[in-house]
């Protein structure tokens, strides 16, 4: 008798599942809807914020459990099973790490990072491609603070190394570097996997990305699939069973998603 796996989609959004420059994802919201009605969830694991999030789900129309700020924190749990906690926080408070960053950088440094939070509305919205609203919950960050490095390669991996000693982290994404807590994709998707467990033993995960902080999160998956990004050279990504296409978001999102549900079929 064949086991019936539970499919867990872990997925990042922007460039992942939604589109690169115009963040929409109408041209894949019913295959979303289909594949939850067939008891299968999908997850956003990204880096952006709650109330980002929850606007995702308002525009879906569905309450999907999440995971936000790289990681940072895990909601909805309770969405898949009652006995399940409604929030996870895994990362010290964003006001916590500045304290700690300003304490420990030396200056020379510091002076490199330019905050989000410190800019314009102008500038703010230049580097994001938000506006007014979405601006705003863009940078209603709880966990994470995000800032442009203009310092060089050797600078930013001296900053790297120094803040790591007070387990400070630096996520590079497609727009910013967030500064972050000892905290990422991968660790969320495996603390989420393993309360879910609990109750439900038989699980496949599938995780989708785009970009080389999404990495981590793929390898932590039993079906790894990346969307197309041109700053990927494929033979460079270090993934076994990698599942691609040469579509990119949201299109490249179903592509990756049903070559991933077959290889599961198969391996039932």
């Amino acid at each position: 008798m064949k086991k019936v796996f539970k499919v867990l989609i872990f997925s990042d959004l922007d460039g992942s599942l939604l589109h690169r420059d115009t963040f929409k994802f109408d041209e894949i919201k019913d295959y979303l809807r289909q594949l939850i009605s067939k008891g299968i969830f999908i997850i956003p694991n990204t880096s952006k914020t709650e109330r980002e999030i929850l606007e995702f789900n308002n525009e879906l129309g569905l309450s999907l459990p999440y995971i936000s700020e790289n990681g940072a924190a895990i909601n909805g749990l309770d969405l898949l099973n009652e006995n399940l906690p409604k929030e996870l926080i895994l990362s010290r408070e964003k006001d916590t790490l500045l304290k700690i960053f300003k304490n420990i950088v030396p200056i020379n440094l510091q002076n490199k990072c330019e905050w989000l939070s410190e800019m314009d509305r102008k500038n703010q919205s230049l580097i994001f491609g938000l506006k007014n609203k979405k601006l705003n919950m863009a940078l209603d960050r709880k966990y994470t603070v995000p800032f442009v490095f203009r310092g060089n390669k050797n600078e930013k991996n001296e900053l790297s190394k120094i803040i790591k000693n007070e387990n400070l982290y630096l996520q590079e994404g497609g727009r910013v570097i967030n500064l972050t807590d000892k905290v990422n994709k991968a660790k969320a998707l495996q603390v989420f996997v393993r309360f879910y467990k609990r109750n439900n033993e038989n699980v496949k995960t599938i995780a989708v990305g785009d970009n080389y902080n999404d990495l981590n999160m793929l390898k932590t998956s039993d079906f790894p699939c990346l969307v197309f990004n041109d700053k990927f050279t494929l033979d460079k990504i270090p993934i076994n069973n990698l599942i691609t296409t040469n579509k990119p978001s949201p299109e490249g999102w179903a592509d990756v998603i049903k070559m991933a549900l077959v290889k599961i079929n198969k391996n039932l």
